[in-house]
């Protein structure tokens, strides 16, 4: 779909909100705290960006871009060339990273990882469950919302770095237990660093980059292709994404590296080697769906809904 870009606006230095509208006033999809939306800037140029506004608001949809200095584009584009009155096609809502009920939560944000956090930190006060975030950022001015979260009074942390330091995870998660859910979005070191501290059965996570993969399996994966009929070799050096791409078969797709969720596909059968950084690990266990970008066969075979 189409939609324009209505307004603009600095959020902190080097953020920049986004909100898009139906051009013709028609609702939006629905969406729920952490779902991110696909937004094609032209040129093959699709980016992920976290809806960070209210999901009761079925007539904009908000997002907010950080001005990367090593951007591959996407912010760049946003910061430079994007403006208000221009359409752009979006792609979604899509969620990989929900809100789950829990008896209690805590929230770890790191920069302009407080973007999936934030409606989620509206509907767990909205709830009554008792909850904490702790947000970091390099220094206060570069820190996005921190007006809006004002109202949240002493269940909000901010950790400027560069007025006290890095954020103190073991204090963050020191009353982390059952019926505790983490959710925490940010820079890897800082995902990484809770990755270490947090059991992973209270852990819920978004990357912006993926850690270093594994080296793959040997050995060819054959994979069916349920709805053509055609069945293709995917060699050991080459994954399942790339060689559809080669084939003709259509595939969305951006990072490549198992973290955006866009080109997960059907499984009809075989076993996956889970490879990505989107699934549950109950959504791992079930094996519906694999991200063919990065995961494999845990067998030689598999059978695909494309």
């Amino acid at each position: 779909m189409k939609l324009l870009v209505r307004a603009m606006t600095w959020e902190a230095d080097g953020v920049l909100s986004v909100v898009l509208t139906e051009p013709d006033g028609v609702p939006l999809p629905a969406w729920e705290p952490g779902a991110h939306l696909d937004l094609d800037l032209g040129d093959g140029l699709v980016r992920q960006y976290s809806l960070c506004g209210d999901p009761g608001d079925w007539t904009r949809y908000e997002v907010a871009v950080l001005r990367e200095e090593r951007s591959r584009g996407g912010s760049r584009y946003v910061h430079e060339t994007l403006r208000p009155g221009q359409l752009v096609e979006v792609r979604g809502p899509r969620n990989h990273f929900r809100l789950e009920d829990a008896e209690r939560y805590v929230f770890i944000a790191g920069g302009i990882g407080i973007t999936p956090i934030l409606p989620m930190l509206a509907a767990v006060a909205d709830s009554g469950q008792p909850y904490r975030l702790h947000y970091g950022g390099r220094r206060r001015a570069g820190m996005a919302f921190t007006g809006a979260l004002a109202e949240y009074g002493d269940a909000v942390h901010l950790a400027p770095q560069d007025e006290v330091g890095l954020l103190d995870l073991d204090t963050a998660l020191g009353d982390a237990g059952p019926g505790t859910l983490v959710y925490c979005c940010g820079p890897a070191p800082l995902i990484d660093a809770v990755v270490e501290r947090c059991p992973p059965e209270l852990l819920r996570v978004e990357r912006f980059a993926a850690p270093e993969r594994e080296p793959l399996p040997a050995g060819a994966v054959e994979v069916e292709l349920a709805r053509s009929g055609r069945t293709v070799l995917v060699p050991p050096d080459r994954s399942i994404l790339q060689v559809l791409l080669d084939e003709g078969v259509e595939v969305a797709n951006d990072c490549r590296d198992g973290i955006c969720g866009s080109c997960e596909t059907k499984v009809i059968a075989g076993e996956v080697d889970h490879r990505d950084h989107v699934l549950t690990d109950r959504e791992r266990r079930e094996g519906a769906t694999m991200m063919v970008c990065v995961s494999r066969a845990c067998g030689g075979r598999l059978v695909l809904d494309r």
